[in-house]
């Protein structure tokens, strides 16, 4: 995998009102615009955001997940972030978005919310 390269896939959770949706590389500037596409696809009642794969984002992946969460709210749907690693957990914490996005340490968890 290329050092910036971004892959996602998305699928089902145990209920079809959930959808999971991976990441695995960076969350950046240069790669952001793949993960916004993916999330406009559709808006599930939930979507988990695994994290599991990303070793670091920037401001502009932070964005697209703000964004997101502000639409999903909006339809009174829910986004839940699992899986983050601790420097995207530290970058949460620092812009307080911790507070607003449940965060849950893996996708199993996060189902059952």
């Amino acid at each position: 995998m290329a050092q910036d390269s971004l892959t996602i896939s998305a699928s089902r959770g145990t209920t079809d009102s959930t959808r999971i949706v991976r990441l695995d590389g960076p969350l950046n500037l240069r790669n952001f615009i793949l993960l916004k596409t993916e999330l406009a696809r559709e808006q599930p009642a939930v979507t988990i955001l695994d994290l599991a794969g990303v070793p670091y984002m920037d401001s502009a992946g932070m964005g697209v997940i703000i964004n997101y969460y502000v639409s999903a709210q909006r339809r009174g749907h829910k986004l839940i972030a699992s899986g983050a690693t601790p420097r995207v957990i530290e970058l949460f914490e620092l812009t307080h978005v911790d507070a607003l996005i449940p965060m849950t340490a893996t996708v199993d968890e996060a189902e059952r919310l």
